[in-house]
């Protein structure tokens, strides 16, 4: 059996054209992977933020909730 040999170089390039078609082709998943992107920045933000501020006793976020 022959055995192939391939240059790192067009290797790379092969890769490179194939990620790019792929890209291309499904667009929806590039546009999905960057909204959980934003979504998971704006998570740890919103956690970083509750991390920093005062606790409050539960009864009064029901009080908030109920109302």
């Amino acid at each position: 059996m022959p055995e192939t040999v391939m240059s790192e170089q067009k290797l790379k390039a092969l890769l490179k054209a194939a990620v790019i078609e792929a890209l291309e082709e499904r667009r929806d998943l590039v546009r999905d992977v960057v909204d959980e992107a934003i979504e998971d920045m704006a998570m740890v933000r919103a956690i970083d933020e509750g991390a920093e501020s005062p606790t409050i006793d539960a009864s009064e976020v029901y009080k908030i909730l109920e109302a």
